[in-house]
């Protein structure tokens, strides 16, 4: 025989309603906005009651014109100054014009969880920005570990791995010579690939081989807590590559030595002659009377 079934209606929950919304709460610890219900059941326009939800929840400073609250909701200018005229009719909304120690004139909207009937006229004063404590600096130094050099910024998703046959061989003799002075410096292909580029680039500006390599092997941690590739491409990145030594001078031409000044014998005048004698004068005049007295 057929097990027996009833064609009567199952029994209610006597806990839950039949009809209607059941909530399902849940106990916030942060990130939430107390609202009172006679706002939140407010009758009329819903666009009053979320621009009103939306300004409560908003820290002090936050602009609430209507430009900023229509970059916000997808309604236009008119239903969003509509329900600003709405909640300050009702009480809930005060904007004041205010003039500033400089002398101008702006306007400061005031929001109040209860309508301004049932709170004193005068709003409360904006908070006032809190001094921060700075930590106390103990008196006596102590050791402490060098702080773990943060890993690069991952990869996207997709980009094609880098090939060693296309870096360049002069970058990458240098990444694997660095096994000699830290054995831990131990790169795959594909590592080596990608840290060439930044190598290359330093060698191509004039910087050695031997100042790359001190770079990157100069201070290391005595622990690695990622790849060595991730250290090495930090270092690379972030610190700045050693300036390159400058190119000798060309060699300078040697000016000539200045001769002494010489007395001439003839009409005492100076002039400049390894040997003392006549000057240049003199030596025409001579040369002259000799010339003379030979014909």
């Amino acid at each position: 025989m057929a097990d027996p079934q009833s064609n009567a209606r199952l029994r209610a929950d006597a806990g839950a309603p039949t009809t209607g919304v059941i909530h399902v709460r849940t106990r916030l610890t942060a990130d939430f906005t107390v609202i009172s219900n006679a706002l939140a059941q407010r009758r009329g326009s819903a666009v009053t009651v979320g621009v009103a939800a939306y300004i409560a929840s908003m820290p002090d400073g936050s602009p609430v014109t209507i430009t900023a609250l229509c970059e916000h909701f997808s309604e236009g200018e008119i239903l969003i100054s509509r329900a600003l005229r709405e909640l300050e009719s009702a009480g809930y909304l005060e904007r004041r014009r205010e003039r500033t120690p400089t002398g101008q004139v702006r306007t400061r909207t005031y929001f109040y969880d209860v309508p301004r009937g049932e709170v004193p006229d005068d709003p409360p004063e904006p908070p006032k920005p809190r001094p921060r404590k700075r930590p106390a600096i103990p008196e006596t130094r102590r050791e402490t570990a060098p702080a773990p050099v943060p890993a690069p910024a991952p990869e996207e998703p997709g980009s094609p791995a880098p090939a060693l046959a296309d870096a360049a061989p002069g970058a990458v003799a240098v990444l694997t010579a660095l096994r000699r002075v830290d054995p831990r410096l131990v790169l795959s292909a594909q590592e080596a690939a990608r840290l060439a580029p930044a190598v290359a680039e330093g060698l191509a500006a004039g910087v050695g081989q031997r100042e790359i390599t001190e770079l990157l092997t100069v201070r290391l941690p005595d622990r690695f807590r990622a790849r060595p590739a991730s250290v090495l491409a930090f270092r690379l990145r972030e610190t700045p590559l050693p300036l390159p030594s400058p190119a000798p001078l060309p060699p300078s031409i040697g000016r000539p030595a200045v001769l002494p000044f010489q007395t001439c014998d003839g009409c005492e005048r100076a002039f400049r002659a390894p040997e003392p004698g006549h000057c240049r004068t003199c030596r025409n005049r001579l040369a002259g009377e000799c010339l003379r007295a030979a014909g």
